[in-house]
């Protein structure tokens, strides 16, 4: 049914992730799917890395590492933005679009009022992404 799923991932906050990546690595052992972890980020220095290079290593070292864990097929897509903040969404959906993802897995938060006036990613992309979203919510 799926051959390969997207799992966007913040490398500054991967235990907010724990269900996401639990969730798309059953899937891919279901579905005898790829899993692409996919990261937008800035080319300027931050708190994952220095450098655009750095930053590839290490998504590409997370990645390594889930599908060891998990025995998946895993590999990684970075994706560099002027502002990851404001572009986040599109750039998820262009790199979706980009490595012919067929279902995105993506963790969430559980709403609140503030989400009646500003969407959450999941939920931007869960409406205009053309193919399947999967949008695991946060304990």
């Amino acid at each position: 049914m799926f051959t390969h799923i997207m799992v966007p991932v913040d490398l500054a906050h991967t235990g907010a992730l724990e269900r996401a990546l639990a969730v798309s690595a059953d899937l891919a052992k279901q579905h005898g799917a790829t899993v692409t972890y996919v990261a937008v980020h800035a080319a300027t220095p931050g708190a994952v890395a220095h450098t655009p290079e750095e930053f590839s290593e290490k998504l590409a070292a997370f990645a390594a590492g889930q599908g060891s864990a998990h025995g998946v097929t895993a590999q990684s897509h970075d994706v560099v933005s002027h502002d990851p903040s404001v572009d986040l969404d599109d750039k998820l959906m262009a790199a979706a679009d980009e490595i012919g993802a067929d279902l995105i897995v993506m963790a969430s938060h559980v709403p609140g009022l503030a989400d009646h006036l500003w969407p959450s990613n999941g939920g931007k992309i869960a409406r205009h992404f053309k193919r399947s979203v999967f949008v695991v919510r946060g304990e």
